[in-house]
């Protein structure tokens, strides 16, 4: 604030100024947390002995998540939270039960990358840094039941974080009932033989860990060796959601490899169908949902098998099963577990030298191309590159309608993490297979007759043809024709034949893979497992949870060489030995024992699957939540049929990460009986972004935006000429804003109504410190209109307003209270001005009434002035749970409204009429006016349209 601006503040005593703000925000901020004004009362407490609060309807209203940077908040962040507050305070003056608050997602990579490079434990720095966002947040008023507040680092959190991935692992999904079952129940199932062994023995037959692998196989929560994203610059592996399109992690901006590990994987591709079908209940945002399609990827299809000899089959999923007669090759992903298995010892007569690679050996040609697949993201694998790599395996399959040998190839554009990691190749009607089948002279076969001029011999086109809007040619043989008939047709036909014959089947596949749930990393969740001398692992007795993390002299990896696609990783947590080799009794009447813990942690989003659960009961220390109170604030209700969070509002940049897991977690212990809600959330809200701009020299370095100069709309930092783009705002951009120099400068109050004002909530905007001046003014104003600058007096009288204040004011209440409901901030201010204007220009002292209710209207907005405003106005009690005003619609209705006449399509009057003219008044008056009557000219009329009040056409003869 400039000098000048400073000593017009301070002219008269009494007005609103930044300090003046200073002292009322933190008054009102230490009276709301003595009293508890935010303190929603649970169905079990308090409600219970209050029949007129428990009558309330309740709106459970939630933030995503934020995880507590050592940076601190930069304006930009709490955006989603001012809109939330707002929203919340206007809930609670209509007569809701509101539970707001927000807590902490503390495990995660920053911290324990920092504890790696300082030595700092990341438990410090965390707290550290979740103090001192507190603060930040707090300072901007925000509602929030502070007594559910925690962090998914405290013990007692995560003990209910490890009890559910108990739950899970110790479930099986049941695909006969559709919804997971207790892993006991399927035990029963072998036991009685009512559900037969993979491999026909008896139950009691089967050693230990045979019975555990079988297990596995149904268990929701499994570990197996696997392909995985391997990151040795952080150290772990990652989801394929946590991976860039460009092949790096989403943390960091690591290279990301293909490895082979035992990993812990959560079978939420068991859900898939519900995951898919529970979308359209819930009140998302509809690119959300597209994008959950989208990733669940369900297509309909069919399994076909293909003979190998000595081996059994490898088996496809495909949706054009009706081309399998132009099946002419196949290619299997490097990492497909069958791609040893096939490979024979030397290369068989007559093999094509293109399809060698030029090694000696099938098993040389495969260890080296499997090397160089590894050091390629599954996106630039998928990349339509116009030069395609594979290398021949030295095995031939037969295809099972034609029974033709085709060769078996491994190529890097096919992907072991979707479908079967293996295709049938139809190069004549798939692009990527035509362009490998050239690259490697493969034979080509065309089966869908193509609808333009280029003939049926596929050696002579320039690319494939593909349509499923074609007729099938060449697919016959003794038992089955295809020819002449339609795709949808020759689908069904081949599906019944591959099933009858026993090599294939229709089928559902999903592009959606297992979750993996293991991170090779110190910071997170333990698991709470144990491994027997034989590796079987075993769960921990709920008695022993939590397991907590041991203290260790090293938070990092071993391998942190961020270019090596062969390190290999070792865990923090396997170097503490004391920790790990543990002899306990877990109860399972086998009495003490040696066992191995589990040495990975669980992954960041772990604790955040189930946050708002805890949010409900937090103190808990004996269930997940108490049934009662998760009923009341999830349970399912007339419009929410599954249940979930009333708003959830946050990035959309979580749509397939978080969002998809918290949905996940929610349907398994629903199956359970742990919880009524099937779904999290059920309304979501994707706030914008409040963008920055960044100013960068002649080498493209970020220089600070706060120092740079404009001059005749160039742009100058110490003198430099610099560029200027519209980007994000970050410490690391250098054109942060903290909300601590805003609430210096001009007060909470005003930074909260600048940015709901900045425009639509879920459009990103460009933020602009010199226009936050606009949204002090108009607390300026409001002040004024109420207090007196000079003596700091109460300015109101207990008069009647006159009839053209109370239009404005209830035409103020009827439309604030409709953008607030509708989350439109920005308008509901505009039109809070708008009546804070009337009343600054109509002059004289406010009536009583029409000052306390502009003070209610500004409450959600700005709570700290509007609660000095109420105690001034002479009111003992908050203004955070006062009535919201109600208008009155005989003064929201406008008196007179203004009616266009046109004459031939051109307007000639005006006329101001009541609005509720009827049609034929409108039509005498319209006719009747000199304006009109001078346009006719004396000329017959033909037609009259008349659209009461707005509009009268009139159509001459």
């Amino acid at each position: 604030m400039s000098e000048t601006n400073s000593a017009a503040e301070t002219a008269a005593p009494h007005r609103y100024t930044a300090a003046m703000a200073a002292d009322i925000e933190a008054r009102w901020q230490d009276f709301w947390d003595a009293e508890g004004t935010y303190e929603a009362p649970n169905p079990t407490g308090d409600l219970a002995g209050d029949p007129e609060l428990a009558a309330r309807p309740k709106k459970f209203i939630m933030d995503m998540f934020p995880y507590p940077s050592g940076a601190g908040l930069h304006v930009g962040h709490p955006l989603g939270y001012i809109a939330t507050d707002v929203y919340a305070r206007h809930q609670r003056m209509t007569g809701h039960n509101v539970l707001h608050t927000l807590g902490f997602d503390a495990f995660g990579l920053p911290a324990e990358q920092y504890a790696v490079q300082t030595g700092t434990h990341p438990r410090v720095s965390t707290e550290a840094n979740i103090e001192n966002m507190t603060s930040q947040l707090r300072r901007l008023g925000l509602g929030h039941d502070r007594r559910r507040s925690f962090a998914t680092i405290e013990s007692e959190y995560y003990k209910w974080t490890q009890w559910i991935f108990l739950q899970i692992f110790n479930s099986w999904y049941d695909t006969e009932a559709d919804r997971a079952r207790p892993i006991a129940e399927l035990v029963a199932q072998f036991e009685s033989g009512a559900r037969p062994t993979p491999d026909g023995r008896d139950w009691d037959a089967l050693s230990a860990a045979e019975r555990a692998d079988v297990l596995s196989g149904y268990r929701l929560a499994y570990a197996s060796d696997a392909p995985v994203n391997w990151s040795p610059g952080l150290g772990t592996v990652l989801a394929n959601e946590e991976v860039t399109a460009d092949g790096r992690s989403e943390r960091g901006n690591f290279p990301v490899f293909k490895a082979k590990l035992r990993q812990w994987n959560m079978r939420i591709t068991a859900y898939a169908d519900r995951l898919l079908n529970d979308l359209d209940g819930l009140d998302w945002p509809e690119a959300i949902k597209l994008q959950q399609r989208n990733w669940i990827g369900r297509s309909e299809g069919a399994r076909v098998d293909f003979p190998v000899d000595g081996v059994g089959g490898i088996t496809v999923f495909t949706t054009r099963q009706d081309t399998l007669f132009g099946a002419t090759y196949m290619v299997l992903a490097p990492e497909h577990e069958l791609v040893e298995q096939i490979i024979p010892a030397a290369w068989p007569d007559g093999t094509h030298a293109v399809w060698t690679g030029g090694y000696a050996t099938p098993a040389e040609a495969v260890a080296a191309y499997r090397k160089q697949a590894a050091a390629k993201s599954d996106v630039e694998r998928q990349a339509e590159a116009k030069d395609k790599t594979g290398v021949f395996t030295g095995a031939y399959a037969t295809n099972p309608v034609s029974g033709e040998k085709v060769p078996v190839f491994i190529a890097d554009y096919v992907l072991v993490g979707y479908g079967t990691g293996a295709i049938m190749a139809v190069p004549a009607h798939d692009a990527r297979d035509f362009a490998f089948a050239r690259a490697f002279e493969l034979p080509m076969r065309c089966v869908v007759e193509p609808s333009d001029d280029r003939g049926t011999d596929p050696s002579t086109w320039d690319d494939a043809f593909g349509s499923y809007d074609a007729k099938l040619v060449n697919s016959a043989n003794d038992e089955i024709s295809l020819d002449g008939l339609g795709v949808v047709e020759a689908k069904a036909k081949i599906t019944e034949w591959l099933t009858a014959h026993g090599v294939g089947e229709g089928t559902v596949n999903f592009r959606l893979r297992d979750w993996l749930f293991s991170r090779q990393r110190y910071w997170g969740e333990p698991f709470p497992i144990v491994y027997d001398e034989d590796g079987i692992a075993h769960p921990l007795p709920e008695s022993m949870l939590p397991l907590e993390l041991p203290e260790v002299d090293d938070y990092s990896p071993r391998t942190f060489d961020p270019d090596d696609a062969d390190t290999q990783p070792e865990t923090p947590l396997s170097r503490n030995a004391e920790w790990v080799d543990v002899t306990l009794d877990l109860g399972d009447g086998n009495g003490p024992k040696k066992y191995r813990r589990e040495t990975n942690t669980m992954p960041n989003w772990a604790g955040s699957c189930w946050y708002e659960l805890r949010y409900l009961d937090p103190n808990n220390d004996r269930k997940l939540v108490d049934p009662a109170i998760e009923q009341y604030w999830m349970g399912p209700r007339e419009g929410q049929p599954t249940g979930g969070v009333d708003l959830y509002v946050g990035g959309a940049e979580h749509a397939v990460l978080h969002l998809l897991y918290a949905r996940f977690w929610s349907k398994v212990l629903h199956d359970l009986g742990h919880i009524s809600s099937a779904e999290p959330f059920h309304k979501l809200y994707n706030q914008g972004m409040i963008q920055a701009f960044v100013y960068r020299d002649s080498r493209g370095i970020a220089v600070p935006a706060a120092e740079v100069e404009e001059r005749d709309g160039t742009f100058y930092y110490q003198g430099e000429k610099v560029s200027r783009v519209l980007g994000k705002m970050g410490k690391s951009l250098k054109n942060a804003v903290t909300p601590d120099e805003i609430c210096a400068e001009f007060g909470a109050d005003t930074l909260r109504l600048y940015e709901m004002a900045m425009g639509p909530l879920d459009v990103s905007r460009p933020w602009d410190t010199r226009a936050v001046v606009g949204q002090y003014r108009l607390l300026q104003r409001l002040w004024r209109n109420v207090v007196d600058e000079e003596t700091g007096e109460v300015t109101v009288v207990d008069a009647e307003p006159g009839e053209e204040t109370l239009r404005a004011l209830h035409k103020a209440i009827d439309g604030v209270g409709q953008d607030m409901a509708g989350m439109r901030f920005n308008t509901a201010i505009a039109k809070v001005t708008e009546l804070n204007n009337h009343l600054t220009k109509a002059g004289g002292p406010l009536s009583r009434s029409v000052a306390e209710s502009l003070v209610l209207l500004v409450a959600p907005l700005a709570p700290h002035i509007a609660e000095e405003l109420w105690r001034r106005l002479g009111h003992t009690e908050s203004v955070v749970h006062q009535d919201f005003p109600v208008a009155d619609p005989a003064y929201v209705v406008d008196e007179t409204v203004t009616c266009v006449v046109q004459v031939k399509g051109k307007v000639k009057a005006r006329l101001e009429i009541s609005p509720s003219i009827t049609d034929e008044e409108l039509e005498a008056l319209a006719l009747a006016d000199p304006a009109v009557v001078a346009a006719l000219d004396g000329a017959g009329i033909r037609k009259v349209i008349v659209r009461a009040p707005k509009l009268v056409n009139i159509v001459p003869a």
